[in-house]
C-alpha cells in the first residue's frame, strides 16, 4: 500500500491489533473507552471518509472479481455489532455485501460438522460477507455453556482434554486455507465494558421502542461475564495470526467502534489493492467501433460524446478499462492518525 490514506489508516489501527502468538488478557490489555486521542466531532469526520473509502474499494473488489473479503463480528450482548454493521457499510453497494446473523443451529446444522454452517455462507468472488456472530461462537458461548456442546453430539473420545486446542487449531487451519485461496478474513471482537453494557440494558428497559431488543437472557447471560472473558481472552490468544489478526476495537463509545472498523476494512481493501480489467486489443475495437455509432447517432446541437463534454476524461475513448474513465473528484482523502499512538489502555 503506498496510498497516504493506507498510512494514516494503518497508524489508528495498529494499537488495536493483537500481535500473532501474544498472550491476551482482555481486561489488562485492552481499555474499551480507548479512544486514539480523537473527539467526537473529528470521528464523525473520518468515518464520513472511512465509508467513501469502501465504497472506492468495494467497487473495483466486484469489478476485478479474484478476492472475496469476510468480516466475522464478535461481541457480547449490547456490543453495537447491528449499529456498526450499519454505519460502516452505508455506503457500499448492497448486490456485493451480504450479512448473515447466526443463531441457535438448526437441527439440519447439528447434523454437520461445527463449521458447516459458517461455510455456507462464505463470500463469492468479488464479495464482501459478514458474519453478525461468527464460527467463533464454537469456542465463546459453546465453551461456556456446555449443554450446547452436548447437541452437538460429538464423539465421546473428541469430547476431553484438548478438545478447545484442537478447535482452535481447526478454525486456524480453515481461515489459512481460506486466505490462500483468495478470501481475506477480518476479525474485529467489539470490546465493551461491563458498566457500558448495563447501560445499554437499561436504556433498552427506559424506552419502549427498545423493549423488544432486550431478553431476559441478555441478563442471564451477563452472570458469566468472567467466563466470557476469559474465553474471549483465550480466543484472541490462540486465533490471532499472521493471515488474520484480531482487532480488539474499544466498543464503549460507538462512534470510535465506527471509525475503528471502518479502518481495518478499508486498510484490508487498501492492502489487496483491487484493480478494474483492463480491456483487451480486439474488446477496444469494438469500443472504438461502439464510440463512433454513438456519435454518428447524437441529435443536432448536442455534443458527440455528452459525458466527456462536462468531465475531465483520460485519453478520452482508450478503454484501458472496463467500467470507463474514472470521474472527476474521487476520494483524495483518508483517515486521519491518532494525536499519539499511545498505549491500548
Amino acid at each position: 500500500m503506498t496510498d497516504a490514506r493506507a498510512e494514516r489508516i494503518a497508524k489508528l489501527i495498529e494499537p488495536l491489533r493483537v500481535e500473532p502468538g501474544s498472550r491476551v488478557d482482555l481486561g489488562e490489555d485492552f481499555d474499551p473507552r480507548y479512544k486514539a486521542g480523537l473527539k467526537k466531532k473529528r470521528g464523525v469526520e473520518l468515518l464520513r471518509t472511512g465509508v467513501s473509502l469502501l465504497a472506492e474499494y468495494q467497487e473495483r473488489l466486484a469489478a476485478q472479481d479474484t478476492y472475496g473479503v469476510l468480516l466475522c463480528l464478535q461481541a457480547l450482548d449490547a456490543g453495537g455489532k447491528d449499529g456498526t454493521i450499519r454505519h460502516v457499510m452505508s455506503g457500499v453497494n448492497p448486490q456485493g455485501v451480504k450479512v448473515s446473523s447466526f443463531k441457535q443451529p438448526s437441527a439440519e446444522e447439528l447434523d454437520h460438522d461445527y463449521l458447516w454452517r459458517y461455510a455456507t455462507r462464505l463470500p463469492a468472488r468479488g464479495d464482501i460477507a459478514i458474519f453478525n456472530r461468527s464460527h467463533y461462537e464454537e469456542v465463546l458461548v459453546v465453551r461456556v455453556h456446555p449443554e450446547v456442546l452436548d447437541r452437538q453430539r460429538l464423539p465421546a473420545d473428541v469430547r476431553g482434554a484438548g478438545l478447545w486446542d484442537r478447535r482452535y487449531r481447526a478454525i486456524n487451519d480453515w481461515e489459512r486455507y481460506l486466505t490462500d485461496n483468495g478470501f481475506k478474513v477480518v476479525k474485529i471482537f467489539l470490546n465493551l465494558s461491563k458498566e457500558e453494557q448495563r447501560t445499554r440494558f437499561m436504556k433498552r428497559l427506559d424506552l419502549p421502542e427498545r423493549n423488544w431488543k432486550f431478553s431476559g437472557a441478555d441478563v442471564r447471560e451477563r452472570r458469566r461475564w468472567d467466563e466470557y472473558q476469559h474465553a474471549f481472552s483465550e480466543m484472541l490468544s490462540h486465533t490471532s495470526t499472521p493471515w488474520a489478526p484480531w482487532y480488539v476495537v474499544p466498543a464503549d463509545r460507538k462512534w470510535f467502534a465506527r471509525i475503528s472498523t471502518a479502518a481495518v476494512l478499508a486498510h484490508t481493501l487498501m492492502d489487496i489493492d483491487p484493480s478494474y480489467p483492463v480491456v483487451g486489443k480486439e474488446a477496444r475495437k469494438d469500443l472504438r467501433a461502439a464510440r463512433r455509432e454513438l456519435e454518428a447517432d447524437a441529435p443536432a446541437g448536442a455534443p458527440a460524446d455528452p459525458y466527456a463534454a462536462g468531465h475531465p476524461v483520460p485519453e478520452a475513448g482508450d478503454g484501458q478499462h472496463g467500467s470507463g474513465p474514472r470521474a472527476k473528484g474521487r476520494h483524495a482523502s483518508g483517515a486521519a492518525s491518532p494525536t499519539g499512538k499511545g498505549k491500548r489502555k
